[in-house]
């Protein structure tokens, strides 16, 4: 795991406005892209037929944002830790946006700051700022503002 191993539920709100990891690079390949079209019943050709893509406007199928999205969850618990939150609940989103679209074999990171942090009975609300990184650089593929619940045993 990246990122400050000494971070607690109450150390959050101390960190406000600084990054508190960054995940490992993922490649995004055609069998994930083609496993949540299924799961999600988004079949679009822009997606899962390579051969129809490569003559549309990106050359090559692209990953679905919200595959991306979904990525979240992995991609957070590799950038950082919270040593006394026992359990880690998604809350939702307060934004998200895709300024560029990930390429199949593309390899993607985020990189996690702090937004803020709440207490809460039990534990910390805690808004994070994600930026999904693409390894060839230029835009992000991803920016959202997450909320996640982090809470103690």
């Amino acid at each position: 795991m990246g990122g400050d191993g000494l971070l607690t539920i109450d150390s959050l709100a101390e960190r406000v406005g600084q990054e508190l990891g960054v995940s490992e690079w993922h490649r995004i390949a055609q069998p994930r892209i083609d496993q949540f079209a299924q799961a999600t019943e988004d079949l679009q050709w822009i997606h899962v037929d390579p051969v129809r893509a490569a003559a549309g406007p990106y050359g090559r199928t692209i990953a679905h944002g919200y595959l991306t999205l979904a990525l979240l969850p992995a991609l957070v618990t590799e950038a950082f830790t919270v040593s006394d939150a026992a359990r880690r609940v998604n809350y939702g989103l307060d934004k998200a946006r895709f300024p560029r679209p990930v390429h199949v074999d593309d390899e993607v990171r985020g990189r996690f700051s702090v937004r803020f942090a709440e207490a809460i009975d039990g534990g910390v609300q805690l808004g994070l700022k994600v930026v999904v990184e693409s390894r060839d650089g230029g835009k992000p593929v991803c920016v959202a503002e997450t909320v996640t619940l982090l809470m103690r045993s």
